[in-house]
């Protein structure tokens, strides 16, 4: 298959994490399937722009990554030589695939993949639930929804969430939608373990991810004045400026000496920051999927989420770690078990390690992402 996938942003941009690298991940195995995969994205890096060619391919792991120029409405990723790419280009694809809501480059997408009668398929990658959307730029999210993005999601021959939690959220809007909603997770490289190295003095906890509100880091700092000899890193890009916030409220629990912001990681840093944590904590208000979870226990790390979190069911099931309530008392209760039980921890994070292994990995993702577009792509022959 020929196929095209659509973001707002790609690497070797800084500022911005899971999103890619599912991506970027998917993209990869899919091209190691033999499939010749292209990917048309924007540049823009933040408030500056990634050192890369401009409308020209480059190769990625054997992906073809267009990058194009976003000069005014940036916070929308405009880019008319974008636009006009794809208008001349998408008729030569079998399928396109768009990875974002509420911005210009998907609406781009779909229209051009309409307009050549090529099917689309959607990943709101976790934006579409009501309560952020509430929180979050209401008014201008809930006008987009009703000119722009009701009429992608509806004619998309296929929306692809990450776990049954999106799904939920999504059906919760009630459109009317061409296309079935299909879950396909998020994948996470496997990788030979590593030996350990000097990091973090443990016992210590995690989160990993960016330091945002919906993340309520705020309940991992009740944890460490819950439980007597842990500390707590928080490793991830501070883009809403709450450190300082959260550094007062650290202190003001009496454990500021207790907490470590190790802005963000990646590599063997990363592998080993995870490594050798106790846990991982995910005490979020909403994760469609969860991946720095996903990132812990492919490491052989137990993690602790909520159940509001995508990758919760497979935790739960595999004893990849806790699903508790989304209070400090919960989580505590669980690091305390982790603490005093050694055994516990090796466990689960044995479990943790297989189950990556054996429904995560990119490989594994690529086949189930293939069929369904191949599903895909007979419906529509069918339906043409």
């Amino acid at each position: 298959m020929r196929l095209l996938h659509v973001v707002p942003t790609y690497f070797p941009a800084v500022r911005y994490g899971g999103p890619i690298h599912s991506v970027h991940g998917l993209c990869a195995a899919l091209a190691a399937r033999g499939h010749d995969v292209h990917v048309s994205t924007t540049n823009v890096d933040g408030p500056g722009d990634s050192a890369v060619p401009l409308g020209r391919p480059v190769d990625m792991d054997g992906v073809k990554v267009w990058y194009f120029p976003s000069r005014r409405l940036r916070r929308l990723y405009w880019s008319p030589p974008m636009g006009r790419m794809l208008k001349q280009e998408v008729g030569g694809f079998d399928l396109v695939h768009l990875h974002s809501v509420f911005l210009w480059p998907t609406w781009a997408a779909a229209r051009a993949a309409r307009r050549s009668s090529v099917p689309y398929v959607l990943s709101p990658r976790g934006m579409l639930v009501k309560d952020l959307v509430r929180a979050r730029s209401r008014y201008a999210k809930t006008a987009w929804m009703a000119i722009i993005e009701r009429a992608n999601l509806a004619r998309a021959s296929g929306i692809h969430v990450t776990s049954a939690i999106e799904k939920a959220d999504i059906e919760k809007f009630g459109f009317s939608l061409r296309g079935r909603i299909f879950d396909v997770p998020n994948g996470v490289v496997v990788q030979a373990e590593i030996p350990k190295q000097q990091g973090p003095q443990p016992p210590y906890l995690v989160m990993l991810g960016r330091i945002n509100w919906k993340k309520r880091i705020d309940t991992a700092l009740e944890v460490v004045k819950l439980v007597d000899g842990v500390r707590l890193v928080i490793a991830g890009r501070d883009d809403d400026d709450l450190a300082a916030a959260l550094r007062d409220r650290a202190a003001t629990l009496g454990v500021g000496e207790h907490v470590e912001f190790a802005g963000p990681v990646d590599g063997l840093r990363k592998r080993q920051l995870l490594q050798g944590a106790l846990a991982l904590l995910m005490p979020s208000l909403s994760e469609n999927f969860g991946n720095s979870a996903l990132e812990a226990m492919a490491e052989g790390t137990p993690v602790i989420v909520v159940p509001q979190v995508g990758i919760a069911d497979s935790v739960r099931e595999s004893g990849s770690g806790f699903v508790v309530a989304p209070d400090a008392a919960a989580f505590a209760d669980a690091v305390r078990q982790l603490q005093n039980d050694g055994n516990l921890r090796s466990r689960m994070g044995e479990r943790a390690r297989a189950t990556v292994a054996a429904q995560f990995s990119w490989d594994a993702i690529g086949v189930r992402m293939e069929n369904e577009y191949r599903a895909i792509l007979n419906d529509f022959r069918r339906s043409g």
